[in-house]
């Protein structure tokens, strides 16, 4: 994850270029070494907000350190269950993707769902997600088939859900490739309005299979992003991982909450919780009590030419 992790970095560094602040310095600690090595080393050095990691793993072996210090954690990971008791993520969690995506499907006269997740951490989650947002909104869950991650399984997955009985939409938690494998088997037995997550965002090839063309998913704006991604091509000779975002977003955070923050105190960590949220390159958000950061998302659907917006995100709270 060593590219990924210097994308982020260099977007932190674009960040306090362009908001030309005086107010916050940032250092960057290698977690190569071990993440606890970094996050002591960050403390011993006197600072006292922490913008990272990203691994969940990470996070956990950070968290106790930075606790201690009573230094807070932004971390750029997406799992949630790291997160609390000084810890905020502000990563793109899964269930906010698949949430908003079927409450759209539902709100289109979508009512029988199904799913197709894989084995995995992200796959339980969404399956998680999925369960309760077609609950919410209302809907009937018809069935959930899982796999693990061999195309075998994945094919015979599709074919169960596909012969378990009618259903309007069906959501693919997994990434464009799996998706445009197993989307001509699920619509074997019927045409059914696909969905899938945020995974989809940055696949510009799903368009190019006929099948996954008119399916839905939900992510973040990526307009802002674009801006941002041209940036730093002209800086660094090379485009952005996505998730650069999440560090340029984590020092715009920073910087406004540090209008008043005086040099050596404690970061004030309370005014994160702050009602009205922020906004940021993938738009506003803001953190719950938990400390996850809410997304407001965009519901966009595959063509042959690419994306396209059909709900926009919300642009207040």
């Amino acid at each position: 994850n060593a590219d990924v992790g210097m994308a982020i970095a260099n977007a932190t560094t674009m960040a306090l270029l362009d908001s030309k602040t005086e107010r916050v310095r940032i250092t960057t600690y290698d977690t190569a070494l071990g993440a606890a090595a970094a996050a002591r080393q960050a403390v011993a050095d006197g600072n006292k907000l922490i913008l990272g990691p990203l691994l969940s793993e990470d996070v956990a072996a950070v968290a106790p350190i930075a606790r201690e210090a009573k230094v807070p954690v932004l971390s750029f990971s997406n799992d949630s269950s790291v997160a609390g008791n000084g810890v905020f993520i502000m990563g793109f969690v899964p269930g906010q993707s698949v949430e908003r995506v079927v409450a759209y499907a539902r709100s289109k006269g979508q009512q029988r769902f199904g799913a197709l997740v894989p084995k995995t951490v992200y796959g339980d989650r969404s399956a998680a997600a999925f369960r309760s947002a077609v609950s919410a909104a209302g809907g009937t869950l018809v069935a959930v088939e899982t796999y693990d991650r061999s195309a075998t399984a994945l094919t015979g997955a599709a074919r169960r859900l596909a012969n378990a009985g009618a259903m309007d939409a069906v959501l693919v938690a997994d990434s464009g490739g799996n998706a445009i494998r197993a989307v001509p088997v699920v619509k074997s037995t019927g045409n059914k309005q696909i969905l899938g997550t945020e995974l989809w965002n940055t696949d510009a090839a799903l368009g190019g299979n006929p099948a996954m063309r008119g399916s839905w998913f939900a992510s973040v704006s990526d307009g802002l992003y674009g801006q941002l991604a041209a940036k730093y091509r002209t800086r660094y000779g090379k485009a952005p991982y996505r998730l650069a975002s999440l560090g340029y977003d984590s020092v715009l955070l920073t910087v406004r909450i540090a209008r008043d923050w005086k040099p050596g105190t404690t970061f004030p960590a309370a005014r994160l919780l702050a009602e009205e949220g922020f906004g940021g390159i993938d738009g506003i958000f803001r953190f719950n009590n938990r400390g996850i950061a809410m997304r407001a998302l965009e519901v966009s659907e595959v063509g042959a030419g690419g994306f396209r917006v059909i709900d926009p995100a919300p642009t207040k709270w």
